[in-house]
């Protein structure tokens, strides 16, 4: 069973309460009952954490290129100006895929670049938790395409 990451940003602990109407009413727990749930389904040990603190991301973000682990990752504000962000996700060894619950494309324009995008193997957005569910899908099928070569 393949460790996977699942690493959120700043205020997303506060799910449920923070903007219910971009953002739902479903709490940080259930995101992470979900994360681990699709994991199990998935074949894949999903450690799910946040924090609000970029330096603290960082090295989670290093802790996951040491390990060869990969990263389901929701940069939330860090997405936008974290070039420190960007640059441990560049040296990354595995699979990253960026995620996001609203669309940020369809809400205010700062919101429109991302500066981890480039280095991710991709990015699902705009689906709500289920979007991790489809993130953590892609994880899986980058994992058993890498295993097949």
């Amino acid at each position: 069973m393949r460790n996977v990451f699942v690493l959120n940003g700043p205020n997303l602990r506060r799910l449920g309460t923070r903007e219910p109407d971009v953002y739902g009413s479903q709490t940080f727990d259930d995101l992470a009952a979900l994360c681990r749930e699709t994991g199990r389904r998935l074949d894949l040990h999903v450690e799910v954490r946040q924090t609000d603190d970029e330096a603290e991301m960082v090295r989670w973000v290093h802790e996951a290129a040491d390990g060869r682990v990969p990263i389901v990752l929701n940069p939330a504000a860090f997405t936008h100006y974290s070039y420190a962000l960007r640059d441990a996700l560049a040296q990354r060894t595995a699979p990253l895929i960026e995620v996001h619950i609203s669309n940020p494309a369809a809400r205010e324009e700062f919101r429109h670049t991302s500066v981890v995008a480039g280095v991710a193997n991709g990015t699902i957005a705009g689906f709500g938790l289920y979007s991790y569910v489809l993130a953590l899908q892609a994880v899986a099928e980058l994992l058993a395409e890498e295993s097949a070569r």
